[in-house]
């Protein structure tokens, strides 16, 4: 986690996705297969192109990068057919140059072959670990009771779905609540964390009455995760709302995390809160988190974030101005706002070092309670 706002490019090198087990890019695939023709047309074509046979001795080595174990045998067995035909004017090689080729292209088969079962494993092992995730932290759905949702999240360590950063919109007796939380570190070692702030957070919205119980709830659930652990340092920050039924307007509690931003029209403001401590750092009992309500008109968003994005910056060490950004962007519907946020921060060439979460959400107004009918009149 970055620092506690409020309290106190990253490169994700998909270009070079490949090189960890996903489909390389056309052009690596379709290369040995264009050296070996480009190679062997040329030779056809004139003796003076013989200088170029060398080539065909890269071909089964590329070919690991792209293709199967019986796809390589082929190519491999492609470059000795075009050394031994009289016509590409290369079947003079010495008897040195022929084993050599046949070698590297035996052991690129070999190769080919180790590398086919590890992604397969690899890809069994990416499976298993996005279902585990997914389960964590699964998709938002468009609309949860009266609130339209909609959320982008992007973990800092590469490879996971997962990190430090947590959210969820459920309804209950109370209402529509949502959290927004960033915990200590990030990537794999704070999923743990993650999984246990969301269950707490899942069962304290059913159960308590009002939004600073529901903290209290989390931090205890912190206290006792850390309770048999030397040293432990375990702490996060944590927005949370609601939108009780009948009502127009939010309330919302922070503790330590950035406040929301209220998008009304084309503008954009930061809500006022009142600032409580972290969760896990034994200060809720001593200073509660106080509640604050905020009055919503039509139309009315608001934006959530996590210190990923707040906390971006360019290559003068300026933070991302997010409100200001915001109101430019706010013509955006709400299902793409957090995408052209993404979009934004990357195009200005902001670097975002921590995990990012975006989270809008669009109240619907409350539907006025249907009127009692009037008894019927009955005749004498």
């Amino acid at each position: 986690m970055g620092s506690v706002r409020g309290w106190v490019s990253r490169g994700r090198l998909e270009d070079r996705g490949w090189l960890r087990g996903a489909p390389p890019p056309w052009w690596v695939r379709v290369l040995p297969v264009l050296l070996l023709v480009a190679v062997g047309s040329a030779t056809l074509a004139t003796s003076h192109a013989r200088d170029l046979g060398f080539l065909l001795g890269a071909i089964p080595p590329l070919a690991v990068l792209s293709y199967g174990p019986l796809a390589t045998g082929l190519l491999g067995m492609g470059v000795v057919v075009v050394l031994n035909v009289p016509a590409t004017h290369l079947n003079r090689p010495g008897e040195t140059d022929l084993l050599t080729i046949v070698f590297v292209a035996a052991l690129s088969v070999f190769v080919s072959y180790v590398r086919s079962h590890r992604d397969a494993q690899l890809d069994t092992e990416r499976a298993i670990g996005e279902a585990v995730q997914r389960a964590v932290l699964p998709p938002l759905p468009e609309r949860v009771g009266r609130v339209g949702c909609a959320a982008f999240y992007r973990a800092a360590q590469d490879g996971t779905l997962v990190g430090g950063d947590f959210f969820d919109v459920r309804q209950g007796p109370y209402g529509v609540r949502a959290v927004m939380g960033d915990v200590q570190g990030h990537g794999l070692t704070a999923v743990a964390t993650v999984v246990s702030l969301l269950g707490a957070f899942r069962e304290a919205a059913l159960d308590q009455p009002d939004l600073e119980s529901v903290a209290a709830r989390l931090d205890r659930r912190l206290a006792v995760d850390s309770a048999d652990v030397r040293h432990a340092e375990l702490f996060a920050t944590a927005l949370l709302l609601e939108f009780a039924a009948g009502s127009t307007a939010v309330r919302v509690v922070a503790c330590g995390h950035p406040a929301p931003v209220l998008l009304h029209a084309e503008q954009a403001r930061e809500v006022v809160v009142a600032p409580g401590p972290p969760l896990g750092i034994g200060l809720l009992d001593v200073d509660r988190p106080k509640e604050v309500t905020v009055p919503l008109g039509p139309d009315d968003r608001l934006f959530l974030a996590s210190d990923g994005v707040w906390e971006a910056r360019d290559a003068s060490g300026a933070f991302y101005p997010l409100p200001e950004r915001l109101a430019a962007l706010a013509g955006s519907p709400s299902d793409e706002l957090p995408g052209a946020v993404w979009a934004d921060l990357l195009r200005q060439r902001y670097a975002v070092r921590d995990d990012a979460t975006i989270l809008v959400l669009t109240p619907e107004a409350p539907t006025a309670p249907a009127a009692p009918r009037a008894p019927e009149s009955r005749g004498g």
